[in-house]
């Protein structure tokens, strides 16, 4: 019985498409983050360059 435990233990095939997909999820998650955080910055620094463009240089 014990021997049979351990050879279960041992047994391995690889990643299953349970695995795939859950490292799947994490990596759109972190994706959805970087978005999230950076966003509004880009937003900013966007709005920012084209009010100066605008101003034709002035303020900037």
């Amino acid at each position: 019985m014990l021997q049979r435990i351990r050879t279960t233990l041992r047994h391995d095939e690889g990643a299953s498409a349970v695995e795939y997909g859950l490292l799947v999820a994490a990596i759109a998650a972190i994706i959805v983050a970087v978005v999230f955080l950076l966003g509004q910055r880009v937003s900013t620094v966007f709005d920012s360059t084209n009010t100066c463009i605008s101003n034709q240089g002035a303020n900037c």
